[in-house]
C-alpha cells in the first residue's frame, strides 16, 4: 500500500476481509488515485468515492470516527479492492446506515452479500445499536437482492421514494 494510506482488517470470511479505509487513503481516492489499494477492473465505484469526500469532511472537521467509516472489500484470492462497504455516520438512536458497491468486474459472485453481512453484524456487535438501515433505488433489484440475501426486510419508504431496509438485531 501508498505510505500514509495503511489499513486494518475489521472483519472477514474465508472470501473477503473488510479493510479501513482511513482519511488519508479517503483522499487519495476523492483526488482519483487508488488510495493505496489495488483495485479490480472498474473499480473504485462511484459510490465508495462519494463515501471518501464524506471521510475526509469528516477528519477536516474533527469528528471522523473510524468505527463507523467505510471500508475496502478485500478479495482474498488475489488481494483485489472489489468494492467499498461502510455506514453513512454513527448510530443514532440506536440506528445506523449502510451503504455498499462493488466494481463491474466483482459483480454476480455474492461479495456484495458477504460485506452487507459482515458490516452488518460488526454494527450489531455494538450495545448503541439496535437496528441497520440501507436504502436502494426502486429499480435496482439487484442491491435488494444483496439486502435480502444478507437477511434484510423491506420497510416502506425512505427518504426521496427509495426502497427502505431493515435489520434488527
Amino acid at each position: 500500500m501508498t505510505s500514509g494510506t495503511s489499513s486494518v482488517s475489521v472483519a472477514r470470511t474465508d472470501r473477503i476481509e473488510l479493510r479501513e479505509i482511513t482519511p488519508s487513503a479517503a483522499a487519495a481516492l476523492t483526488a482519483g488515485d487508488d488510495g493505496g489499494f489495488a483495485w479490480a477492473p472498474g473499480g473504485p465505484y462511484e459510490g465508495t468515492r462519494d463515501a471518501c469526500t464524506m471521510i475526509v469532511k469528516a477528519a477536516q472537521a474533527g469528528v471522523y470516527n473510524p468505527l463507523w467509516g467505510a471500508f475496502a472489500i478485500i478479495r482474498l484470492a488475489d488481494g483485489a479492492a472489489v468494492g467499498g462497504v461502510g455506514f453513512h455516520g454513527p448510530p443514532s438512536d440506536g440506528v445506523v446506515e449502510i451503504g455498499y458497491d462493488l466494481a463491474d468486474s466483482a459483480r454476480g459472485h455474492g461479495f456484495a452479500t458477504e460485506a452487507a453481512r459482515l458490516v452488518t453484524a460488526y454494527a450489531l456487535a455494538h450495545p448503541e445499536v439496535a437496528c441497520v438501515l440501507a436504502h436502494t433505488e426502486p429499480a435496482n433489484a439487484a442491491s435488494q437482492a444483496v439486502l435480502l440475501r444478507a437477511g434484510f426486510e423491506r420497510d416502506g419508504l425512505g427518504e426521496d421514494d427509495l426502497y427502505r431496509f431493515v435489520l434488527r438485531g
